[in-house]
């Protein structure tokens, strides 16, 4: 396994911010983030709507460590929401939407609101980003290739905005992007990034910070970046996204070590899995990606359970991930 190897993982979450009479969004995230100061490990921002907030870890080693650094900010947030008089709703896509356009201020979200127009005036959708740390941009895009299948389990696993029969609206919502959902395949960081810098020059990228996938490299540090997951009801719902995100990262690169090629998938039945993930969440059909058949959602998830299991217990994190899974399921 190349050193260094998903040692660390760190979360950003995304919020909404709720008005506490109506539950209708309201631009307020201004004054709620001059209310709280960042901590040793984590960083509040601003986010795309002015509707929402961002709190975002540095990297942690363990999960337990990360679970009680998700807890503090939350409360952190909420309480600054409270004080304004507002509430802080931590769901994918809110339950009453602004009345108005939601776009924060700042010359990057009005060029990206130029580029998208009525696509992105009203989006409000919040995510749980997990990123895990790796060695090198060349050692990401290869754990790209070998992460790819599991991404609508992740995403399943995560449903938390259930709105007009799908239980993650937000992906839907999401899906009107260009590139939006699975990566391709890449042959490795330059051709990663010739790919992006082409989305760029055809005008379908604001810049090259910018993709949909459901899954990137970071854009500062060597990290994979893990953008599939609804953002979590609760710090548990977190806290398991980000140990079973770690551990497909840590089989990953055991397999890049030992010379194995990525899963042979196509890319249209990850695109019909990511689908269906998204309309029935855990309860009902998923897409296996090799069987290329309807199978129960539960069914494809022990699988993924099955394949991470030894990094968990190398990490000490196999009870603590099945007793959450147990609370989720």
């Amino acid at each position: 396994m190349p050193e260094r190897c998903a040692d660390t993982v760190g979360v950003e979450e995304e919020f909404l911010l709720v008005d506490a009479g109506s539950g209708r969004t309201v631009k307020r995230a201004d004054a709620v983030l001059a209310r709280v100061r960042d901590t040793d490990l984590t960083r509040f921002h601003a986010e795309f709507a002015a509707t929402q907030v961002e709190a975002a870890t540095g990297p942690c080693t363990g999960v337990a460590k990360l679970g009680e650094e998700l807890a503090r900010s939350r409360a952190l947030l909420a309480d600054a929401a409270r004080e304004e008089g507002l509430e802080l709703l931590s769901r994918g896509t809110p339950r009453k939407v602004s009345t108005h356009p939601v776009v924060a201020p700042g010359a990057r979200f009005h060029r990206i609101l130029d580029a998208y127009a009525g696509v992105i005036e009203h989006y409000e959708a919040c995510g749980c980003h997990v990123h895990v740390g790796v060695p090198d941009r060349e050692t990401a895009v290869a754990v790209l290739g070998h992460v790819r299948p599991w991404l609508p389990t992740l995403l399943a696993l995560s449903a938390n905005s259930p709105d007009r029969g799908y239980a993650s609206w937000r992906t839907v919502q999401q899906s009107r992007f260009p590139g939006s959902g699975v990566p391709p395949r890449f042959a490795g960081a330059a051709d990663y990034d010739a790919h992006i810098a082409r989305m760029v020059a055809c005008g379908t990228l604001a810049d090259a910070t910018q993709s949909f996938w459901l899954v990137r490299l970071g854009t500062k540090v060597p990290t994979v970046e893990f953008r599939v997951a609804d953002a979590a009801a609760e710090v548990d719902d977190a806290v398991l996204q980000a140990a079973l995100c770690r551990a497909l990262v840590h089989i990953a690169c055991q397999d890049i070590g030992n010379g194995a090629e990525p899963p042979a998938v196509r890319d249209d039945v990850l695109a019909a899995a990511v689908w269906t993930a998204s309309r029935y969440g855990l309860d009902g059909a998923a897409v296996h990606p090799w069987l290329e058949c309807r199978v129960p959602a539960t069914a494809v998830l022990d699988e993924l359970v099955a394949r991470v299991t030894p990094a968990l217990e190398e990490r000490g994190e196999l009870a603590l991930v099945l007793g959450l899974l147990d609370r989720r399921v």
